[in-house]
């Protein structure tokens, strides 16, 4: 990505929250699952952990990357498609060193053309972190064809690292409050690197 503006604001603290249950995030907010649309891939991942068990609606499992930093996992719709948000679920209390600390969202038509809507920082994360992801124009859901979540650093310094569940949304409604879900509060925002490469897994 270089110089290239990627629209973030550095001083915006971003659209990152700590939520509660995703059952009651859906019911709140009105949104609906469209993960199953996507073809879903990583940049690496240990034998016995790999990109299914991010979506095998498990909380005691979870994907392991095994390779040099940033761990990718790609998003890719077959069609343009409307993304609201991101739900990542994390377990520091049991995962601790492999727990991400910085995480940057991109999204765009395909490997080549990707481009960082969301950055941030979580501290010690147990639960869901939901990152809504807004266009840097108009602030509405993001229409793409892919997004990008990239793993910057772990706590601790760690190498590899663990996510437990990721699930994609799409808004039924136009407008929502999430004000009545939140349990955490804004997360800050940091810089990007470069990174891409991975594995598939439909």
């Amino acid at each position: 990505m270089g110089d290239t503006d990627t629209g973030v604001d550095e001083n915006d603290p971003g659209n990152y929250f700590l939520v509660s249950s995703v059952k009651e995030l859906l019911e709140n907010e009105g949104l609906k699952e469209i993960g199953a649309q996507a073809v879903w891939s990583v940049s690496s991942c240990k034998q016995g952990y790999g990109v299914s068990l991010l979506r095998d609606n498990n909380l005691e499992t979870y994907w392991q990357s095994d390779g040099s930093q940033p761990h990718m996992v790609n998003i890719q719709f077959r069609r343009k498609t409307t993304l609201h948000s991101i739900g990542i679920y994390t377990d520091y209390k049991s995962d601790e060193s492999y727990t991400p600390n910085k995480l940057s969202v991109r999204v765009g038509n395909d490997f080549n053309d990707l481009h960082e809507i969301e950055m941030v920082e979580i501290n010690e994360p147990s639960g869901w972190v939901w990152i809504k992801l807004n266009d840097s124009v108009h602030g509405k859901p993001t229409r793409t064809f892919m997004a990008q979540i990239a793993v910057l650093q772990n706590h601790q310094n760690g190498r590899d690292t663990h996510l437990r569940q990721i699930k994609a949304f799409a808004s039924t409604k136009d407008s929502a409050s999430i004000d009545n879900v939140i349990i955490g509060k804004r997360l800050p925002q940091f810089t990007s690197v470069d990174a891409a490469m991975y594995s598939t897994i439909r």
